[in-house]
């Protein structure tokens, strides 16, 4: 048996495909052993007609995969993907299952819906977890049945789909909240398959630098740069919070900024922040140094019990409003950490969605609307 180790595999929207349903990884690789297992998994699953759930945080290259799945399938239509948290819960039902010509106001012709068009091939829904509470019922009624019904139609038509979907929220916990339909994440979840953040990928980290290298180079009509041990070491010792798609767009703006063939540390820019290392000035301290200053200046307390220890600081001092301001904090904190998405942070808060909206209205972070204001007695009945 040769030792040779394996090539990693490269996964790239190019082409028609150059560009996803938002602002997603654009290349994904399987080079460190947990994204070689990862892919092993999805080659054993992507022959079969089981509906496949991807979860995945944000930028991790969900859509890439269920692009790969779809190629390995064998199925001949084709793939299309949907973003749910894009489409708007009045137009829901029509983009997915398509309307007849003057069924509602505005429908000046007949339409075929995503399933329709996707018929022989794979559906990708994205974000599913978005998807409004009564479009689930009627998604589980077309995967029981396969067939769709148009609205202002009374004929059903069949369909054959293979059903993708990906979530970046926990779909058990969103059950629990009342957002997500039980028996409908029973027949998403047949197969799962977990793609793990970048930070948990870190042999992933260089073969995608390289690539977005050699890309953006090429765009550019660049020679490839090479990357300085500083550099590596720093793009190793980073987190990613924003995944794949944060490190295409380091590596981008380096190509942008570095005045010769090679990038060092001070090219790299991150939102995300080094923490210790100073990078955004330009002084740049060690990778490993920096991270042990990190690990020593961390608070190994609870976060409920620092919280606890502040409010006490608070109430010495008897701010006025207090309740009001906290309230605020925590709202406007939970709606920034599910980038503005309702849904996330009322099952984040363990609240229901009306009573998210609520809170938003109230704080300023949503505009007032008859919707908000109906469920102000369900919030006050809450907090008593």
């Amino acid at each position: 048996m040769s030792n040779t180790p394996k090539k990693p595999t490269l996964l790239s929207l190019e082409g028609s495909d150059s560009q996803p349903l938002s602002i997603r990884a654009k290349a994904l690789v399987f080079a460190d052993p947990a994204s070689q297992r990862l892919l092993d998994y999805i080659e054993r699953l992507a022959p079969s007609e089981a509906p496949v759930l991807i979860i995945g945080e944000t930028g991790t290259g969900k859509e890439l995969v269920a692009r790969h799945i779809h190629h390995l399938s064998g199925r001949s239509g084709p793939f299309l993907a949907v973003n749910c948290g894009a489409i708007s819960e009045q137009l829901a039902e029509s983009e997915l299952f398509g309307h007849e010509a003057g069924s509602f106001t505005g429908a000046v012709g007949k339409r075929e819906g995503w399933f329709e068009a996707a018929n022989g091939g794979t559906l990708f829904l994205d974000e599913i977890g978005d998807l409004p509470l009564p479009m689930q019922v009627k998604l589980l009624r077309v995967l029981q049945e396969r067939e769709v019904v148009r609205i202002g139609s009374r004929k059903s038509i069949a369909v054959d789909v293979r059903l993708v979907a990906a979530t970046n929220v926990d779909l058990d916990h969103a059950v629990s909240a009342g957002h997500f339909r039980r028996d409908l994440l029973y027949r998403l979840n047949i197969a799962q398959a977990r793609l793990p953040p970048l930070r948990e990928r870190p042999g992933d980290v260089l073969p995608l630098v390289e690539h977005f290298l050699r890309s953006y180079s090429q765009r550019m009509g660049n020679r490839i740069p090479v990357l300085s041990s500083a550099a590596e070491e720093a793009l190793l010792g980073y987190a990613w919070p924003g995944n794949i798609r944060e490190l295409e767009n380091v590596v981008h703006f380096a190509l942008l900024i570095a005045p010769g063939d090679e990038i060092r540390p001070e090219h790299l820019k991150v939102t995300g922040g080094w923490g210790a290392a100073g990078l955004g000035s330009g002084n740049w301290n060690h990778p490993a140094s920096s991270t042990a200053a990190r690990e020593e200046s961390r608070d190994d307390e609870e976060p409920l019990t620092i919280i606890a220890r502040e409010l006490r600081r608070l109430y010495a001092q008897a701010p006025e409003a207090l309740f009001d301001e906290l309230e605020s904090l925590i709202v406007t904190e939970a709606f920034r950490h599910v980038r503005s998405n309702q849904v996330h942070a009322a099952a984040l808060l363990g609240i229901t969605r009306n009573v998210m909206r609520t809170l938003l209205k109230r704080h300023g972070l949503l505009a007032d609307s008859g919707y908000a204001r109906n469920s102000e007695v369900e919030w006050q009945e809450q907090r008593l």
